[in-house]
């Protein structure tokens, strides 16, 4: 499905392929030979998403782009089902497991990998060629890469990188009812889509 999102099309190269049960929604770019397949979601939701040639965007995975961190996904990328992108630069010939988490600022260098569950925190950066295993947390910039056990020393360095501000665009300690009413109304823009014929 194609979606106008906040007055913006996606733009689809024409030897690309969506699947018929993907979404695609707003301001989204999708390069020459990039394959979407089955439940992916891929939304510009008030930013934008740019996937480049060659990439894979596997089932059930989503790709966020938001206001200040687009999502940008370069040449031969390969994300797996049910991954998360959020706000997150993707540089060319990544490896995106099944299951891994990006968070908004967050930055993958060429030709690193995210293993099965793997975690990019906001405002992280993975240098090239960089491994974060399975079910690992890379957190910092440079990141440190550290076993989901070392839950001190990742929240030591995740606390100084702005969670709330980066992804909510809230302080710290604001109210979930605060937080909550906000969310809603952002994501409430999706009452004005208008499907596009595909």
């Amino acid at each position: 499905m194609l979606l106008e999102h906040r007055g913006a099309r996606p733009s689809i190269h024409p030897e690309a392929y969506i699947a018929p049960t993907a979404v695609v929604s707003g301001a989204v770019v999708i390069g020459e030979g990039t394959r979407i397949l089955h439940g992916a979601v891929i939304t510009a939701e008030d930013g934008e998403v740019r996937i480049g040639r060659n990439v894979v965007v596997m089932e059930n995975a989503l790709v966020r782009g938001r206001s200040g961190h687009p999502a940008l996904i370069g040449d031969s990328v390969m994300v797996g089902p049910h991954a998360h992108i959020n706000g997150a630069t993707v540089e060319a010939a990544a490896f995106i497991a099944t299951g891994a988490s990006l968070f908004p600022g967050s930055y993958i260098g060429p030709g690193a990998e995210v293993r099965i569950n793997g975690v990019v925190q906001v405002n992280s950066r993975l240098d090239a060629g960089a491994v974060v295993p399975i079910g690992w947390v890379a957190v910092g910039d440079p990141a440190s890469i550290l076993s989901p056990e070392r839950h001190e020393e990742i929240w030591e360095i995740q606390r100084t990188l702005d969670f709330p501000g980066t992804v909510y665009g809230v302080p710290r300690g604001t109210s979930m009812s605060e937080l909550m009413q906000n969310q809603s109304s952002y994501y409430g823009e999706h009452l004005n889509d208008t499907v596009l014929e595909g």
